[in-house]
């Protein structure tokens, strides 16, 4: 499910979302793509972790316990008067890389701006319980999320002299839907907002995403997604005779030998080996590596080289080698597809856990809040095997939250934030139209100061990333726009 989001701060879930950037993730977390784990200093450059104070619940006047929640502080682009801009933190730890590069900090030595990143409770470092029990995931919401940005905001204007500059809100993904909704939900504290690739619509079947991955692999090669879809069509073929299953166990370099005891044990596998493709059109030729990710190297050209390539066999043979340059870029000695593992991972409740780098809390969110499950419903994809029902099954057995409780939990957040519908002034949404997050985002103009802008040809996040001279012109543009975007609404 994860949005890791951009990865910006984070994310494996097919996610969203996802500028939120960050974590690792062993298996599939659903709603932003994928955790990878990074350094929180890069190119030598160390920004000092700093700690506040913050509420538990905001919502709870008689609860008075506290935590530490880690911010980072770059001043050097500041001039007195100027504004504050405040990165979003998301689905995964903060990476004090932004604090040295991406669009914003160009913005802020333009604009003079201090530059603030607050990273998300219950991620990183910003741990608010002590553990990540079903009953302490309770505090993990969008809307305490929003509160927390709040009492910061509102603390270090007033410590530091800061209460009457006016503030930015930036973030990607997840965070982008933030930095929307805290200019919704607080005008009074934040002037403007850029949110990045942000889908502001709930809902619990996102089937969409696959339908924007296939039109994303034909806008390379119109018989990429069919040769995806034979590939995909024959596994699940197999997977119904048990005597293919050595075969399947040495194509796939899984870790064990294929055991196919449930449907929750199909579907995961199936889900996983798609997940390649999801991830790297989601991802599409962005400029992550800065913060350390790898992998970037991998793009639909790459993929859908690979699904035309004959000399690899027939397009599953194909399918397999897709697999096996996954483990490798990414450093995996095999695959483990077990439903079983994945179940004890995600409901370990220790901080130690496998899943503790976002992927316990972002599903929590999602089976919540916001739904955002990638289902195989639509027949306008290329894949097969892993539908609604299977995504909602692990809301029940990791937190016990039933189909019912779901639907009801996303129906309340377009009912809170307004969906599609959203009403304020001074946000600009920025989406790509590789990025299938682009299908729950704004890519039309709402009203004159809710502008989007429609990126054609890039993928999650993009604008977010470092300048560098292969971007595409309608990046460079994109980035452009939004920055006069900032400077005529500073003025106002």
């Amino acid at each position: 499910m994860a949005f890791q989001t951009c990865r910006l701060f984070l994310c494996k879930v097919t996610l969203l979302f996802a500028v939120s950037l960050f974590v690792v993730a062993e298996g599939q977390f659903k709603g932003f793509r994928k955790f990878i784990r990074v350094q929180d200093s890069i190119h030598g450059a160390v920004f000092e972790e700093q700690w506040f104070p913050q509420k538990l619940d905001h919502f709870n006047g008689a609860d008075t316990r506290e935590w530490k929640q880690r911010f980072f502080v770059n001043e050097d682009f500041y001039r007195p008067g100027g504004p504050v801009f405040l990165m979003i933190g998301g689905e995964g730890p903060a990476n004090s890389a932004w604090m040295l590069e991406g669009t914003w900090l160009t913005y802020a030595e333009k604009m003079g701006a201090l530059c603030l990143m607050l990273e998300h409770r219950f991620y990183g470092k910003s741990r608010p319980t002590v553990d990540l029990s079903t009953d302490n995931l309770r505090y993990l919401s969008s809307r305490q999320a929003l509160a927390d940005l709040a009492h910061f905001r509102t603390v270090v204007g007033e410590t530091r002299g800061l209460a009457n500059r006016k503030w930015v809100a930036f973030g990607g993904s997840y965070p982008g839907s933030l930095a929307a909704w805290f200019r919704l939900k607080y005008p009074h504290l934040v002037h403007a907002s850029v949110a990045t690739s942000a889908p502001v619509h709930a809902t619990v079947n996102f089937p969409e995403y696959l339908e924007v991955v296939q039109r994303s692999l034909a806008s390379e090669n119109a018989e990429c997604p069919l040769l995806v879809k034979k590939a995909s069509d024959t596994l699940v073929e197999r997977l119904k005779d048990p005597k293919t299953y050595d075969n399947i166990t040495k194509d796939f370099n899984l870790c064990s030998k294929l055991q196919i005891q449930s449907e929750m044990d199909s579907a995961y596998f199936l889900e996983m080996l798609a997940g390649n493709f999801m991830d790297v059109v989601q991802y599409n030729e962005d400029n992550r590596a800065f913060e350390g990710m790898v992998g970037t190297n991998i793009t639909i050209k790459v993929l859908c080289s690979m699904m035309g390539d004959t000399s690899l066999g027939e397009p599953y043979a194909r399918y397999a080698a897709v697999a096996r340059l996954m483990m490798d870029t990414f450093f995996r000695k095999c695959l483990d597809v077990s439903f079983s593992t994945n179940l004890r991972d995600m409901t370990n409740t220790s901080w130690e856990g496998s899943a503790a780098g976002g992927g316990r809390q972002w599903v929590y969110q999602t089976c919540t809040e916001f739904g955002f499950y990638q289902s195989t419903d639509s027949p306008n994809q290329p894949f097969t095997g892993f539908p609604l029902e299977y995504q909602v099954k692990q809301c029940a057995l990791y937190y016990n939250v039933s189909a019912e409780q779901l639907a009801e939990a996303v129906a309340q957040t377009n009912e809170y934030y307004g969906g599609y519908d959203i009403r304020s002034t001074r946000i600009v949404f920025p989406n790509g139209s590789i990025d299938p997050w682009h299908a729950l985002g704004i890519t039309q103009d709402i009203i004159a100061d809710l502008p989007a802008v429609f990126i054609k040809g890039t993928a999650h996040c993009a604008n977010m990333y470092p300048a560098r001279s292969e971007d595409l012109p309608q990046l460079a543009l994109a980035r452009d726009h939004v920055f006069l975007l900032l400077q005529q609404w500073l003025k106002q």
